[in-house]
């Protein structure tokens, strides 16, 4: 099936269309910076525009960097607090005049992990898939199935949320070298490990493409690989997502 599949993040929002039955691009990846402030009518209008400029007419699916829940946009941590209680599959449906299916950024980025990248030979057991760039996003799979809208990245880890303590962003804005940041991470598995014992980690988003310079700083007992899927992620996990939804509405 192909899909038009869209990552909207807080820079930029990117789209290509996906082969989802080998996790392919199929267009070239395009890139419009987020609007600023990234309302719900300036994003959806960016949408608009990415989804023109790939010259696509089908459904579209896209990974939103909120907790969402059908169909409505429930945080806003990272994100414009206008997006609380936006009926964002509604919107972008109704601006696109497609049908668009919206999910958790991390959720669509591990998906594509688990089907095309490193989570394929995770199929069994429990897999934590962490995102590590300007917070800590998860999606969490027991045996391959999804279980959606996990907030690990707010785990609270010395009196705060632990994306403020060691993520990307917490690195850049501390000025840590890589084997200070290693140390904090390790913390934080540390903690996820307790509570949740998985059977694997996987770590995705921006700092995992730099893991050799980390991972001999993390001591946890579970085995922590890197994604393969990297930046092509969150695009390729929302067209597979978007595929679920349609199969599940033919049946």
């Amino acid at each position: 099936m192909e899909i038009l599949g869209v990552d909207i993040g807080g820079t930029g929002i990117k789209g290509a269309i996906v082969d989802t039955k080998t996790g392919l691009l199929l267009t070239e990846r395009v890139r419009i910076k987020t609007p600023h402030p990234a309302t719900p009518e300036a994003v959806a209008q960016t949408l608009k525009e990415l989804v023109d400029t790939i010259g696509y007419s089908g459904p579209v699916a896209c990974g939103f960097p909120a907790r969402v829940a059908h169909g409505i946009v429930h945080t806003a941590a990272n994100i414009d607090k206008s997006w609380i209680n936006t009926q964002v599959e509604e919107l972008f449906s109704q601006k696109l005049g497609q049908k668009v299916f919206v999910a958790n950024d991390a959720d669509v980025a591990g998906l594509a992990e688990m089907q095309f990248g490193a989570g394929i030979k995770h199929k069994k057991g429990k897999v934590i898939f962490l995102t590590i760039g300007t917070g800590i996003g998860s999606a969490i799979f027991n045996d391959g199935v999804l279980y959606t809208n996990s907030e690990l990245g707010h785990v609270l880890l010395h009196g705060d949320s632990a994306e403020r303590y060691c993520s990307e962003a917490a690195k850049e804005r501390e000025g840590l070298k890589w084997k200070q940041f290693g140390k904090r991470f390790n913390e934080y598995l540390s903690l996820i490990e307790f509570v949740l014992q998985p059977d694997v980690f996987i770590l995705g988003g921006g700092a995992s493409k730099k893991f050799e310079k980390f991972k001999d700083e993390l001591e946890v007992k579970t085995p922590v690989i890197a994604a393969v899927t990297l930046n092509l992620a969150g695009i390729i996990g929302a067209a597979c997502y978007g595929e679920t939804c349609l199969l599940k509405e033919q049946d």
